[in-house]
């Protein structure tokens, strides 16, 4: 006879195999067949005016997966119950909500009521590497948009440009990510800016990080002079295009950021294999963080009847 402890997990284990189940690449294919090419030509069109729309909208997906799981929550904009996740430091200036605007716009003209926000999330960032140059992957489909937010959530879980690996390890482990998801995750720094606020802690000419090449540095100290809100590319050699820059720039000491650095230059952590490894080989990365991504957007989907499909991405109906 099974134990009730037993019979109790393998029921929490169905559940959780059925939660993740309800997502797939077809859940569109009936309701808004067009969903994905839809989405495309809104990211098309967006990056055309705009180098940057492609790192906006991965960041979105990002900031929204990592509080609470893939739901929505950080398109919500202060409202009667509703105390919004932009108040969080790490959501400060973040951008591309017009974006997601145009592309609910284009799917409620198309088949009103039935693609998530959520979801829009997913598949605007698929698009926005694969449009630069990075791999494409299957996007699981059908999550369904929370009717909350949590700010708390996003303060204590969203990581910072300021933590060492240990600290990032500890917030990626939190939503079941591991090393591996870590550096490739981190690898979408391949494209985007940052501005100087993020880094120039370590331009510090009295005591300055010695993991940052010196005459990069001196480069960066020149260009944030003039104001903390400078932006910089996060990748010096190709900033705009998708591929493994990033990795071979962290080999060299050329990582802008603190956070991604600290991948390379931490002696006898696991990811300074990985980032060897990436560097040494685009196909792996692009394979792995395909498959990083869709780790991601599995985290804690709502799905079936849970929460709704919103009309307008900031407020709920």
């Amino acid at each position: 006879m099974v134990s009730f402890k037993v019979a109790f997990f393998l029921f929490v284990g169905l559940m959780v195999g059925a939660s993740k189940a309800q997502l797939c690449p077809t859940f569109y294919d009936d309701s808004c067949p067009d969903v994905s090419d839809i989405v495309r030509g809104v990211v098309q069109q967006a990056l055309e005016t705009d180098d940057r729309a492609g790192a906006r909208l991965i960041r979105l997906h990002f900031h929204d997966c990592f509080v609470n799981g893939c739901d929505g929550s950080v398109l919500l904009v202060n409202q009667t119950g509703v105390v919004s996740e932009l108040g969080a430091p790490g959501n400060a200036n973040i951008t591309g909500f017009n974006i997601v605007d145009d592309i609910k716009a284009a799917l409620e003209e198309a088949c009103p009521g039935v693609v998530s926000c959520a979801d829009i999330l997913a598949l605007a960032s698929v698009h926005s590497v694969s449009l630069v140059g990075g791999p494409f992957w299957e996007v699981q489909l059908g999550r369904r948009d929370r009717r909350r937010a949590n700010l708390q959530g996003a303060i204590d879980g969203l990581p910072t440009p300021f933590e060492n690996v240990q600290e990032l390890k500890e917030k990626f482990g939190r939503v079941g990510l591991d090393s591996t998801d870590l550096v490739a995750l981190s690898g979408a720094h391949t494209f985007g800016r940052s501005r100087c606020r993020f880094f120039d802690r370590r331009l510090n000419v009295s005591s300055p990080d010695n993991t940052l090449d010196a005459s990069y540095a001196t480069q960066l100290r020149q260009a944030c002079a003039s104001s903390r809100d400078t932006f910089l590319n996060l990748d010096p050699t190709t900033p705009d295009d998708f591929d493994n820059n990033y990795y071979t720039n962290l080999q060299s000491n050329f990582g802008l950021l603190g956070s991604d650095q600290v991948l390379f230059s931490t002696p006898g952590e696991d990811t300074v294999d990985i980032v060897n490894m990436f560097a040494g080989s685009e196909q792996q990365f692009f394979d792995s963080f395909g498959q990083s991504m869709i780790n991601m957007g599995n985290i804690s989907p709502l799905t079936g009847e849970q929460g709704e499909i919103r009309c307008n991405c900031r407020r709920l109906n």
